[in-house]
């Protein structure tokens, strides 16, 4: 189950402020260019865990992020 599909908006949610990732990406939005799959969910038990959001931000800056730190982006 994808919460979310190639081309989507979204806001970056990382609420924990010791994550390393914390300051570089809490609150920016961006859009998902790739979705990958792979096995994490079957370590976590979640199947949520198995895919990778690729998103891209304005900049041109790219990571990749799992679904609980993505929220859908407000609209512009």
């Amino acid at each position: 189950m994808k919460r979310f599909e190639v081309g989507d908006r979204v806001r970056i949610d990382i609420p924990d402020t010791d994550d390393p990732d914390f300051d570089r990406y809490h609150e920016r939005t961006g859009k998902v260019y790739e979705v990958i799959e792979d096995d994490a969910g079957e370590a976590t038990g979640d199947e949520r865990d198995s895919y990778l959001f690729s998103v891209e931000f304005e900049n041109g800056d790219s990571d990749h992020f799992r679904w609980r730190d993505l929220r859908p982006a407000p609209e512009k």
